[in-house]
């Protein structure tokens, strides 16, 4: 039976019209009921006016939108992704199937072609040591020049609508109905969030990329050839030969014979004190306390310091023979 008949209850063949408020209350109740079943859905959820967000999602959407094939059925995809109509998506090596919620519940199957081990090859030999990591590559930190690589048309990664074959099951004859242009927005919405799902999709392995073979390859390829020691001196303006004499090398160090201990180095001990002797006081230099002054006796004056000092010598001061002699002479004068 064909879809034609299929719908001819309805006007034309064609369902009749649900507006968008009305698709979304649909869609969320065929959501719990199909989970209620024990079905396993995953739903696109777009949060926002953009689809998508990240490097693969965009590339994914702008590779669908540059087709002009698909231009006339894209916004009305748009707009029903956005409604969150697609209640299932599930992306797996060469195939997509999908649940679109429109007038009622529509089946979707997409067929994509692996990408051509030839042109696998040449990309791998295009981007060998261009992209830093696997990390960088799932996320798109990817430099200019690897972008285009990637998305260049009919040699990138990306599919072809030739490459691209579609099924649904609504009544709708056009190779791209509303429906499938909903699910190929919501791969790019899902590539937001498992950009692996892209090479998964294309039955490629991104580890290759960073595969032993390149890597070698382009090691080998990089690495410098010998300089002769011509070349040396005619850049340096050096003759390696009068240099052999007057350069020293240091000798290497010996080998320890394999099995034999080190050398001990001796370390010097504190001699032990004996149990209950105590410790030697240390000698502490002391000051000489000044002498401490009667209370009531006054200062010693200035006048006093030469009897210290004649006491000191061990010779008589000169005040003192001077008062003996003038006493002599007043004794003599009285007598």
């Amino acid at each position: 039976m064909s879809r034609w008949n299929r719908y001819s209850d309805y006007d034309y063949g064609y369902p009749e019209y649900v507006t968008a408020g009305q698709r979304k209350l649909q869609a969320q109740k065929k959501i719990k009921a199909l989970t209620a079943k024990g079905e396993e859905l995953s739903p696109v959820v777009i949060e926002g006016r953009k689809i998508a967000k990240t490097f693969w999602g965009k590339a994914w959407c702008d590779n669908i939108e540059s087709y002009h094939d698909y231009e006339n059925r894209l916004p009305r995809g748009r707009s029903y992704v956005r409604n969150g109509a697609v209640i299932d998506l599930k992306i797996a090596k060469g195939k997509i199937t999908a649940l679109v919620m429109g007038s009622e519940l529509y089946e979707i199957d997409i067929t994509i072609h692996e990408l051509p081990p030839e042109k696998w090859e040449k990309i791998k030999r295009e981007c060998a040591g261009k992209i830093a990591s696997l990390i960088d590559l799932i996320n798109g930190k990817l430099s200019s020049e690897i972008i285009e690589l990637l998305c260049r048309k009919n040699d990138g990664m990306f599919p072809s609508p030739k490459e691209i074959k579609m099924n649904c099951n609504c009544p709708d004859w056009a190779d791209l109905c509303k429906h499938l242009a909903a699910v190929l927005y919501g791969i790019g919405a899902r590539l937001d969030e498992k950009p692996e799902l892209f090479f998964l999709l294309r039955g490629v392995d991104q580890n290759e990329l960073f595969s032993a073979d390149i890597a070698d390859a382009l090691i080998d390829s990089a690495a410098p050839a010998a300089i002769a020691d011509d070349d040396l001196n005619g850049i340096f303006g050096i003759e390696l030969d009068s240099l052999e004499g007057d350069i020293e090398v240091p000798a290497a160090p010996k080998k320890r014979k394999p099995g034999r201990p080190k050398k001990a180095v001796a370390v010097k001990t504190p001699a032990k004190r004996k149990p209950g002797r105590p410790k030697k006081a240390e000698k502490v230099a002391v000051t000489a306390t000044p002498e401490k002054r009667k209370p009531g006796r006054p200062k010693k004056t200035e006048a006093a310091v030469p009897k210290k000092i004649a006491s000191a010598t061990g010779k008589k001061s000169t005040a003192k023979i001077t008062r003996k002699v003038s006493k002599k002479n007043t004794a003599g004068k009285k007598s």
